[in-house]
């Protein structure tokens, strides 16, 4: 049956375009090098109408499909299981920009096309696209709305959810349904939007959007500052809100260890601040010239430093620099996956519960496993934190996490639980946290979305394993 399956497949898209055998890491293994599966076959359809054509061929033959975008998860929701029986969807051949419409402020754009691209597009009309993520030069947007992202800018304009306006999507029985309305306002019923967006590939696959464009900001102005707690930087942040409302597009947190990371693995990039506990990188989108958003940053960081929230702070004279900082902040995930495997934690908190979660969780983390190293960095703005523990130096980084990864969860969990907090602030559930939210979340919740689950794939072939 999966020998006729696969002649199929390669009718239907081309037989160049379903690849098996060795050599398939870039599809099968996943961004973090966690976890390694292996597919039937990888197919890559061109349009939604292969789409459609694969998915029902796989349907029929009782195969799961597991859709991917630019492959750069976190928590192992696009790749194979290990049985060499399920399909790898691949998007990114769908990479097509199909419509601008500046009057209405959309840009349709197929799942497959990278988010820089999108950015790009925007930009060359003048307009702006704000989702901006560290893999903008790889993830894709289905990907991006499949995990509902989030990103450096969702203080100001929201997550990946708020940006998006109508999906075109491929049911797990072949239907495809045409949803790329560019309206901002439609009740028509229930908002089957919202139902794909965040669903992680279990519900249908996402082939195109249409998304929300903004105008660009006049200036745009960045700055980093230099704390000595979590709560000076909670302080910095409410004054910032105060004297610069919507126009205050970022602010994030970058522990000092963290930033020793990027200073060992990238030595060539800048360091500042060597001896701040916290930096804090924030960022002005104005509508007044750059000189003037420059000086009103520069008042807000003076007054901080009045007010002693923040010991010094520089602000970025020219977009090279502008760029140099936000590569700092960018080169976090990079730095820590040069340091080897780490535990993971992507969790969102009430900005206030944030200064006592800090020191309390770290010296807790140190009575369980003495020597671990904390990589705390984030988005303090909206109250995402990537909450990281690193093995201690000179331990291999997988004993360190077959010995204490399931206890370092629990600690972290239940604090964050406790808080009232999320334990996926924007990264989702993949199979990483499946387990975790199945134990922890609501159980009407569960029940309403395995319901929704059985209602939308009875057979339960459409990325099987992951969120519930």
């Amino acid at each position: 049956m999966t020998s006729s399956l696969v002649d199929t497949l390669r009718t239907l898209v081309g037989a160049a375009q379903v690849l098996q055998g060795e050599g398939l890491d870039a599809y099968e293994v996943d961004w973090r090098k966690r976890y390694r599966g292996r597919a039937l076959a990888v197919v890559r359809p061109a349009d939604a109408a292969e789409v459609v054509a694969a998915v029902r061929a796989c349907m029929a033959a009782g195969v799961a499909v597991v859709p991917q975008g630019g492959n750069t998860g976190l928590v192992g929701g696009g790749v194979p299981d290990d049985s060499g029986q399920q399909v790898l969807l691949s998007l990114t051949r769908l990479n097509r920009i199909r419509d601008i419409d500046a009057d209405n402020l959309t840009l349709t754009a197929e799942a497959g096309c990278v988010l820089q691209a999108i950015q790009q597009a925007a930009d060359e009309r003048g307009l702006l696209f704000p989702l901006s993520l560290a893999a903008e030069g790889s993830c894709t947007i289905g990907g991006n709305l499949a995990t509902n992202a989030g990103g450096t800018q969702v203080l100001r304009y929201g997550n990946a959810r708020e940006l998006c306006l109508g999906l075109e999507v491929v049911t797990p029985q072949g239907e495809l349904w045409t949803g790329l309305s560019g309206l901002r306002k439609n009740n028509t019923g229930y908002d089957l939007r919202d139902l794909f967006v965040g669903s992680e590939g279990t519900l249908g696959v996402i082939t195109a959007a249409t998304l929300k464009l903004f105008p660009k900001p006049a200036a745009t102005v960045t700055a980093l500052a230099a704390c000595e707690s979590v709560d000076a930087a909670v302080g910095l942040l409410n004054l910032a809100r105060e004297r610069l409302g919507p126009g205050l597009a970022g602010f994030e947190l970058m522990q000092r260890f963290a930033l020793s990371l990027v200073e060992r693995h990238f030595p060539q990039l800048p360091k500042p601040f060597p001896g701040a506990a916290w930096t804090v990188l924030l960022e002005l989108a104005g509508t007044e010239t750059e000189d003037a958003e420059r000086e009103r940053l520069a008042a807000v960081l003076e007054l901080a430093i009045e007010r002693g929230l923040i010991g010094d702070a520089v602000v970025a004279a020219s977009i090279a620099q502008s760029r140099a900082l936000w590569h700092l902040r960018e080169s976090i995930p990079l730095a820590q996956s040069e340091e080897g495997l780490n535990i993971k934690h992507d969790i969102a908190l009430p900005v206030s519960a944030i200064p006592g979660f800090v020191p309390h969780m770290a010296a807790r983390l140190q009575e369980a496993a003495p020597g671990a190293r904390v990589v705390c960095f984030g988005h303090l703005g909206d109250g995402n934190l990537h909450y990281n523990v690193q093995a201690p130096e000179g331990i291999v980084a997988d004993e360190f996490l077959a010995a204490h990864e399931a206890h370092i969860n629990e600690l972290v969990y239940d604090e964050v639980q406790r808080l009232g907090g999320s334990i996926s602030a924007e990264h989702g559930i993949g199979a990483l946290k499946r387990d975790e939210l199945a134990r922890r979340g609501s159980p009407v919740a569960l029940a309403m979305m395995r319901a929704i689950k059985a209602a939308l794939d009875p057979a339960g072939l459409m990325n099987p394993g992951r969120v519930v």
